[in-house]
């Protein structure tokens, strides 16, 4: 089996896992974290083929939508990758990338010294920037109102320094999730190319919020 018959099982079984799921984490953000993976990789010493596979599943089971099981993405990641008789160092080398790239594992100190590799840091880039800018603003408050949270409560203040437990359970409107998240994410970029994309996003973020505020008080 070549490598593009190989992605385009790939992209066939997460479209079908995938099939329902909330607008923030669907197969339309799977594309767009394919399309920001490869322009980052376009610009480092990285395996497309690995970066390829692990932006098609890297959300194949968000463990917030699992009861917080964050071993079932890595888990049908490595049983499908296997079913298909891929080389077990690239079965590895993409499960544990599914298994690292989520932003709430750096809240964890014991995370401190895992996996790393230049692909982790791309997809980490890619799946980030979709976070970011114009279609980040949509997808949290998309997530918000499938959580039944506030916009925004002046009384309640985010929590910039959470545990991984704290932010995995939090309950908190909206708006202090650009705080306790989406506002960090620029100065976590591992890339160049990274980095470039999300200064626009991070502005556009800025200035959103701006807005916001202004019109909450009627002006």
């Amino acid at each position: 089996m070549n490598r593009q018959e190989i992605i385009r099982k790939t992209e066939s079984f997460v479209q079908d896992t995938l099939r329902g799921s909330e607008a923030g984490h669907d197969w339309s953000h799977i594309e767009r974290v394919v399309r920001n993976a490869r322009t980052i990789a376009a610009g480092e010493k990285a395996d497309p083929f690995v970066i390829e596979l692990a932006a098609l599943l890297h959300d194949i089971a968000d463990s917030k939508f699992h009861n917080g099981n964050e071993e079932l993405g890595p888990e049908r990641s490595e049983r499908f990758l296997k079913g298909l008789e891929l080389p077990a160092g690239l079965v590895d080398h993409v499960v544990n990338i599914v298994r690292n790239v989520s932003f709430k594992n750096e809240l964890d100190p014991s995370k401190e010294d895992s996996f790393d590799s230049i692909e982790l840091q791309v997809l980490k880039d890619a799946d980030r920037l979709d976070a970011m800018g114009a279609i980040g603003v949509a997808r949290a408050f998309h997530y918000g109102g499938y959580k039944n949270r506030a916009l925004y409560d002046p009384s309640i203040k985010p929590a910039k320094k959470q545990s991984k437990e704290q932010y995995k359970t939090s309950q908190a409107p909206t708006i202090n999730h650009f705080y306790e998240k989406l506002l960090m994410l620029k100065e976590k970029m591992n890339t160049q190319t990274g980095r470039k994309m999300a200064e626009e996003r991070h502005a556009f973020m800025e200035s959103f919020l701006d807005h916001f505020y202004r019109e909450w008080e009627g002006h």
